[in-house]
């Protein structure tokens, strides 16, 4: 009863009227049955003035309105870890497609990369989400995503991220970690999918641990319980830069060779890690690239919708992630139009790339217009005196612009 005297006390206020509730009296003279007699007296509580009827509904109206505009063009994006690059540049990606209620994107702090399929596949809300290349194949033998490549698409190739192979002092080379206890981060995360797997392609068996990083460069310090942490992710890495490490601690290079299925040669160098890379020296290693997936929301749907607007949004304003201070520099390392192996690129997407390479095409075929007038003015007034040296001087500017428009 005590929270029924609250909900009618609240319900009063709500309505302007004094705070004396019909209710309490129920409850006092009709004991147990006063109960029933509240609800009906608490349901005549509700205001009698038309007028401020009409203003509660208005506002209910006006929320309904806000709570549909503020929901129509929102995408949520699937990023990963809070410690890892993908949040990062998600981030960054909300920050320059932000266009107010036209356009509002929400970088999703998520297990990682490996979930983000499943948050893209089933949690709602999720629209698009940052993955690894190599995951997709995963997917596709795993029975229980059916159709998987038919149902998710891919809009960019993004930045590639880096393998890391974090050993202690006696661990010399991969082949050193044969058996040995190595640690791939908690399940789920791009370390824990992709390290084995790039282990096993270059051919080195090791004894899998899937423990929280900080733990394991917690007990690396202390004792051989983890020969070498394996990290996946865009360099360079903040644990890597903010702590301190005993003498000897490295990371081991890896080669790279041309039957390693989705991945690229890269490096790891001082710049990246000053204080464990030597300057002047360079540690060889692997990356996978990371993919902007989407979920093929057929276009008719307002998921889908969301999806096209996303994209131009997406294709308009990219440069500036590019071309404006403050963003990470990989950015500039993206090609809009980079091919991902394997997988099938979102069609409005896809369309969308053509028609900008058709107008770019356009321009550069369309010959610069020659202001005849203004260049006999031009060259007037280089020899006034002498007309045979502005004619010179004029054929030599329509060759000039003739060279130019073949360039």
């Amino acid at each position: 009863m005590r929270a029924l005297r609250l909900l009618c006390a609240a319900a009063m206020m709500a309505a302007g009227l004094e705070m004396t509730c019909p209710a309490v009296a129920a409850e006092t003279q009709a004991g147990a049955a006063g109960q029933g007699a509240a609800r009906i007296l608490l349901a005549q509580a509700q205001p009698k003035d038309k007028t401020l009827r009409r203003v509660v509904t208005r506002a209910t109206g006006a929320e309904a309105k806000r709570k549909e505009v503020i929901n129509a063009w929102t995408v949520g994006l699937a990023a990963g870890r809070i410690e890892g690059a993908p949040l990062l540049l998600a981030a960054e990606l909300a920050r320059v497609l932000d266009d107010g209620d036209n356009m509002r994107v929400l970088p999703i702090i998520t297990r990682g990369p490996f979930d983000n399929i499943y948050d893209l596949l089933y949690l709602r809300g999720v629209d698009a989400a940052i993955v690894y290349a190599d995951i997709l194949e995963h997917f596709k033998k795993n029975t229980e995503v059916a159709g998987i490549n038919k149902r998710i698409n891919y809009l960019i190739s993004l930045f590639p991220s880096e393998l890391h192979i974090f050993a202690r002092p006696e661990i010399k080379s991969l082949a050193d970690l044969a058996g040995k206890p190595v640690n791939f981060n908690t399940k789920g995360t791009a370390a824990a999918y992709s390290g084995p797997l790039m282990l096993e392609q270059l051919g080195v068996k090791v004894d899998a641990r899937f423990d929280p990083h900080s733990v394991a460069m917690a007990e690396m310090k202390k004792g051989p319980a983890y020969a070498a942490t394996v990290w996946v992710s865009s360099k360079p890495l903040a644990p890597f830069l903010k702590g301190k490490f005993p003498p000897g601690f490295k990371f081991l290079p890896v080669n790279y060779y041309e039957k390693l299925e989705y991945y690229l040669p890269s490096y790891l160098d001082h710049a990246d890690y000053p204080a464990i890379i030597p300057e002047g020296t360079r540690v060889p290693t692997i990356s996978v690239p990371a993919v902007l997936a989407v979920y093929d929301w057929p276009l008719e749907t307002d998921r889908g919708r969301r999806m096209l607007r996303f994209v131009d949004y997406l294709v308009s304003r990219f440069p500036n992630l590019q071309s404006e201070a403050g963003y990470h520099p990989k950015w500039r390392d993206v090609n809009l139009a980079a091919v991902v192996p394997g997988w099938q690129r979102f069609k409005p997407m896809q369309d969308r790339l053509e028609k900008l390479k058709a107008q770019q095409s356009a321009r550069r075929t369309v010959p610069a217009r020659i202001d005849a007038t203004l260049a006999r003015k031009q060259a007037a007034a280089a020899a006034p005196d002498n007309p045979a040296e502005q004619e010179r001087l004029f054929r030599q500017f329509l060759e000039w612009a003739k060279q130019k428009q073949r360039q």
